[in-house]
Order: C-alpha cells, then structure tokens, then sequence
C-alpha cells in the first residue's frame, strides 16, 4: 500500500504497543493467500460481475470482526474510521471499504467451502515457522455448551383432568403447568442439561496443547450429544499426533482407551467411579495428577468467553457457529503469540509494557 502524506501523519498517530500492529508482524500473512482462493466465480473472461475485494483483506476484516465481537454493521463502521483497522487490512484512505452485506457474504463463503479449519491449521503453521508455537508433546480436550442465536419457541399449557379440561384450583391458580417446545428458528440446536441448568445450543470441542494452551483443532456437535462418542472426531480435527491426552471424566470409555491404544497416545483420559465399584487409590491419585493439566484447557475457554465475546452463538447453524467458534479460536491463537512476543520484548527492554492487556 503506497500511503499518502495524510496516511502516513494518521497512522503515527498509532501508540508503537498497539496490539495490531503487533499482529500485522507476528505471522506472514500473504503465506495465508493459496488457502483463500477460489472463493469466488468471477468469470473473468466475459468481464461479468462485480470485481470481489482481496481475500486477505476480506479475512483480515473478517477476523477483526471476530476479534473486537462486532456485527457486520459495526465492523463496517469501524474500518471506515479506525485507523489500526484500516493499516491492519491494508486499506488507504480513499480504498473502498467493503460494507456490511459484503462482509457478510465473504463469511459465508468461508463456510460454503469449508475454509475455516484449513485457516486454523495455517495460521498454526506460521506460529510453528515463527517459532512461537513449539512442538507439543501432550493435548488436552474439553467440552463447551455453545447457547443457540435462537430462542426455542415455548409454549405453556396448564395441566389437565381426565376430561381434557384445564385443572383449576379455588384461588384460579392453574397446577402442573408444563413446557412443551415447537421447531426452533435453529434447527441443527438442541437442548442438554448440565445439573440443575438446562441449554440449548451445541457442544464445542477445542484441543488444546499442553505446552502454551494453543487450540490445535476443533470439533462442534449439538448440544445433547454424548461426550464419549465425540473424541476420534476431536482427535482428528488436530493438527498434532500428542504422546499423551488428557480428558476428563466425560470421556472415560473402553472404546476411547482402546482408540488411544490404537493410536500409541498415552491415556491421559480420568476414571470414573462405576455404581457399586469405588476407585481405586491408584485411579484416584491419576485424577489428581491429570487435574495439573486440563486447566489449561478451562483457561482456553475462559479466555475465549471473557476476551473474545464467545458467550452465545451469533449465526444459527452447526457449520456457521463452528465456523464462528474457529475464527475466535484463531484470535486466540494469535492473541498468545503477540503477547508472547511482547513478553521477550518488555524482558529484553525494547519496549515499555502498556497497562492491562491490549485488545
């Protein structure tokens, strides 16, 4: 980008420790470009169509979305009048600025053709080229309850006597009232209980390393779906084979050890505690040990929650919200490299910590 006088005055005005010009450096991002072509079918040859903004632009913005939890709205906004948004994508002053309905459609054609995993794993890459994600010898997995964009529709119905009439006590207080649940707006979500808590939404499965908490993969299902039954699609998702894996109870199956066997990755998997057989003092003592490590994973979660929005899905659909859910992983990843970078900085004295972490 060849910036004007202006340009190059505003984008001084940017502090050196902002953390997007961190980003900008922390991978190379035109290494990126193989895995977002052909997301569009511009027939050059007739000249037919609109000509499609840079796909590297279009992620970048597209991750910025992900990355401050903005609409497709705001995010159009924001590049218009950001200057770190705008040196970030590599838009100049008078560039046009792809609206809201553009970002949109781009975010859909990355999950039309199934880009959002191969994104992760070449973001991953890059750290690893980078020397910033190290090799892992251990994993761990976890699972998530992801809330739907969509409220089911409920519908409440007063209980009834053997006539079929509605059962009405003397104050006109009507008993037994019960819930009955019609199609969701969403209909890939469904409901899970977790103690007293119900939810509706789905399962996320993040497998993380145990070396710097980094996400190597992901898996999404819906929500009532069995843990147990989910773990050869998590390891699969993984771009690393761990000597070890760690998980919790939830996945403690002979077919999970016996596909951990299969695969020569120690069991790291906790016991559980069967109806008249306690644990055993040596099975005991492995939970404790495994406890050292899964909190790593927590960690994960808590970051992606309390930093990057991941509280509730914003689009319907297994496929959107995975897709959603892997873009914020990406944050996350990229968020543990520039602070790792950051950290080698402020210990070497190049540069002057900011206060708190910058976003």
């Amino acid at each position: 980008m060849q910036m004007s006088f202006a340009e190059m005055m505003l984008t001084d005005r940017v502090p050196a420790n902002n953390m997007l010009k961190g980003l900008l450096n922390v991978i190379d991002w035109n290494a990126l470009r193989p895995d977002l072509q052909k997301l569009y079918k511009r027939d050059v040859t007739s000249g037919g169509g609109q000509i499609p903004y840079d796909e590297l632009v279009m992620f970048k913005a597209t991750l910025l979305g992900h990355w401050y939890n903005l609409s497709d709205r705001k995010l159009e906004e924001s590049l218009h009048v950001r200057i770190d948004f705008m040196q970030f994508c590599g838009l100049s002053l008078s560039a046009p600025v792809p609206d809201a309905t553009t970002l949109g459609r781009f975010r859909g054609r990355l999950r039309e053709h199934n880009r959002f995993d191969v994104l992760l794993k070449a973001v991953n890459a890059q750290l690893q080229i980078r020397n910033l994600m190290v090799k892992a010898d251990g994993a761990i997995v976890d699972a998530s309850v992801i809330p739907s964009a969509a409220r089911p529709n409920r519908v409440f119905a007063g209980a009834k006597d053997e006539n079929g009439e509605p059962v009405i006590h003397e104050d006109g207080s009507q008993p037994g009232v019960v819930r009955k649940v019609k199609e969701s707006a969403d209909p890939d979500a469904t409901w899970t209980r977790k103690g007293k808590k119900s939810s509706f939404g789905y399962k996320a499965y993040p497998i993380v390393d145990v070396s710097d908490s980094y996400v190597r993969g992901v898996h999404m299902a819906p929500a009532n779906e069995n843990e147990t039954k989910h773990l050869e699609r998590v390891l699969d998702s993984a771009d690393l084979v761990p000597e070890i894996l760690y998980a919790d109870k939830g996945y403690a199956s002979q077919a999970n050890r016996t596909l951990l066997e299969g695969r020569d990755i120690l069991d790291g998997i906790m016991h559980k505690a069967t109806r008249g057989s306690a644990l055993e003092d040596w099975q005991k003592e492995m939970n404790r040990e495994i406890s050292k490590d899964r909190y790593r994973v927590e960690q994960c979660f808590g970051t992606l929650k309390r930093l990057f929005g991941m509280t509730r899905a914003s689009y319907m659909g297994l496929k959107a919200v995975k897709g959603q859910f892997v873009m914020k992983c990406i944050a996350y990843n990229l968020l543990k490299a520039v602070n790792k970078v950051r950290k080698a900085l402020f210990d070497d004295g190049a540069i002057r910590p900011a206060n708190g972490v910058m976003r």
